[in-house]
């Protein structure tokens, strides 16, 4: 069953995001990433480096990695919090960790701001080595206990999948903007709102953990990543 209390968070959410979507300010906001070096950033060098002033990651069909592959913010921890940064993509899949999990050897766990270079992905709410997908793109969705498991409870529409995807640049830069507060989840690329997630599943939810990007195993791919920039919004 639905809980209006439920729907009226998700809704102030959507309403409160838009606001910080148009404030002109960016008050609280430090960056992540010098532009020059990865210093404070950890990544298996033989996929990671800084190229034209981007965190990029790379594969080819000479050197493809063997799993997905993540470099990590080492500067500290996110649990409330704002994330703004630019990516571009060509070819493969990558994504945006927060609240996640350091498994070793650049291995990361748990909530995912997805992004591709397809036409299906970008923006949606995945959970890494997790629960899966918690909203395709255009939801807005309730996680729910169910036993030892879980149930997705889509809450209403933000709109068209395809329509969010004629606002994202192929292979090119766009901008994605991560709103994480409690237990509500907010993406946006390009100041479309793709995803909105209230997690009500105490038992399998994170409330803090690493930040981190990925480099998806398969065919040959590069992502880059620049003007990273964080806010705590506190407890």
């Amino acid at each position: 069953m639905k809980s209006h209390s439920t729907i009226q968070w998700a809704t102030a959410l959507l309403l409160s995001s838009c606001i910080h979507l148009n404030a002109a300010d960016t008050d609280g906001f430090k960056p992540l990433f010098n532009g020059k070096d990865l210093k404070h950033w950890d990544g298996n060098p033989q996929f990671w480096s800084v190229r034209d002033g981007a965190i990029t990651g790379q594969t080819t069909k000479e050197k493809p990695t063997k799993g997905n592959t993540f470099i990590i913010w080492r500067g500290g921890t996110v649990a409330n919090f704002e994330l703004k940064l630019k990516y571009k993509i060509v070819g493969g899949n990558s994504g945006i960790q927060y609240r996640s999990k350091d498994l070793g050897n650049w291995v990361a766990g748990g909530y995912q701001g997805d992004l591709e270079a397809g036409n299906t992905y970008s923006g949606i709410l995945y959970e890494e080595k997790g629960r899966g997908i918690l909203a395709q793109r255009g939801q807005m969705t309730s996680i729910q206990p169910e036993g030892e498991k879980h149930k997705v409870v889509v809450l209403g529409s933000l709109g068209a999948s395809a329509g969010i995807q004629d606002e994202i640049k192929k292979e090119d830069w766009n901008d994605y903007h991560i709103i994480a507060h409690e237990n509500r989840l907010v993406h946006m690329i390009n100041g479309r709102v793709t995803a909105i997630v209230v997690d009500e599943d105490a038992a399998h939810r994170a409330d803090s953990g690493i930040l981190a990007l990925q480099l998806h195993a398969g065919p040959p791919m590069t992502v880059q990543f620049k003007d990273i920039h964080l806010k705590d919004l506190g407890h």
